[in-house]
């Protein structure tokens, strides 16, 4: 298995390839890498092909979206991300159901998606919030999953907050660094210090701020931005991390060449 010079299992987002599923192991025996953190998407109508799939690549976690989302800007993903909109509460819920049902077919821990902006600041949507994210995590601890919240939506504090107050045994963490840039919600190297209890799974992407407030900061290669990279390489060594850390590239023309460049720099 490919290994990081920290000897961290390397993975890539499959979604960051954007290619068919047939396609998916040709393009990862290009990059050298047989692990992959697998967007489940039409694979829940098709767990066949999901089970095809793992018996030739290693899956760090799975992945799921909603219909609904829309990330054309900051405030139209706060409306409309995750499990908060609730006339698609009941059709999220029955897909979140489906996505750990076959990720435990695949024999895979973690489960991974954005569950909206936690708003410390709003009891009503709070509530809401804790009270699905249970339901969830629920059904994950009963199929010996782990459901893992990607960062950046809320402030690293905001979060650890959530997190302590839920306090459940099947949620986690996945820790994208650049997130918490493009979402401009606090300095990745402090935010991944606070949340280390409960990170599970890595996203290596990187990112700029926005010189204007309340728009989307822009996601650059991998060591071509504001996270830090050396730094935050040392940091998960700090923090003593010993999960997967998985490559994703959403943006540019050359995402294959962007992997790859990622790949050798933190194999180096």
């Amino acid at each position: 298995m490919l290994k990081s010079q920290n000897k961290w299992p390397v993975s890539v987002c499959s979604w960051s390839l954007q290619c068919k599923t047939e396609e998916l192991i040709d393009i990862y025996t290009d990059l050298g890498s047989p692990q992959t953190h697998l967007a489940l998407g039409d694979l829940l109508n098709s767990p066949e092909k999901a089970e095809d799939l793992a018996q030739k690549l290693s899956i760090s976690a799975t992945m799921i979206g909603f219909p609904q989302e829309d990330y054309t800007t900051l405030e139209t993903i706060k409306a409309s991300g995750g499990i908060l909109p609730d006339d698609c509460w009941n059709a999220n819920l029955e897909t979140i159901r489906k996505a750990i049902e076959l990720t435990n077919k695949l024999n895979v821990p973690f489960l991974t998606f954005h569950a909206g902006f936690i708003d410390e600041t709003d009891p009503v949507a709070l509530e809401k919030m804790t009270e699905r994210i249970q339901t969830v995590a629920d059904i994950a601890a009963d199929n010996g999953i782990t459901i893992l919240l990607e960062t950046g939506q809320e402030s690293a504090a905001d979060l650890k907050s959530f997190m302590q107050q839920i306090n459940h045994a099947a949620l986690g963490v996945n820790f994208d660094p650049a997130n918490m840039i493009l979402y401009d919600k606090g300095n990745p190297i402090e935010a991944i210090k606070l949340l280390a209890p409960w990170i599970k799974h890595i996203h290596i992407k990187d990112a700029t701020k926005s010189p204007v407030k309340g728009e989307w900061g822009a996601e650059v290669p991998w060591a071509e931005g504001e996270v830090g990279a050396e730094i935050f390489i040392d940091t998960l060594s700090e923090i003593n991390y010993s999960g997967s850390i998985a490559i994703e590239r959403e943006a540019g023309e050359t995402r294959i060449k962007d992997i790859k460049s990622a790949i050798n720099k933190l194999i180096q």
